[in-house]
């Protein structure tokens, strides 16, 4: 469960970013070269995403991801 709302924190955060710099979906679409519809789905947390989406959604923003391990509660 707390994977499931990492993972979707970090996407909406993603989201957020997108909707601050005036980027629409299909620009990030492009960008990634994938469709409108899966961005949706991704920001929506509806998909897992692999790391290396995440990293280039980031990039397309003008971010980088940086991975911190801690120690499981």
């Amino acid at each position: 469960m707390e994977e499931a709302r990492q993972r979707r924190a970090l996407l909406s955060n993603l989201a957020a970013i997108r909707a601050r710099a005036h980027i629409s979906q299909q620009t990030i679409a492009r960008r990634l070269r994938t469709s409108q519809p899966a961005i949706a789905r991704l920001e929506a947390g509806a998909v897992d995403p692999r790391l290396s989406t995440v990293q280039r959604y980031a990039a397309s923003v003008g971010k980088r991801v940086e991975w911190i391990l801690v120690d499981d509660k």
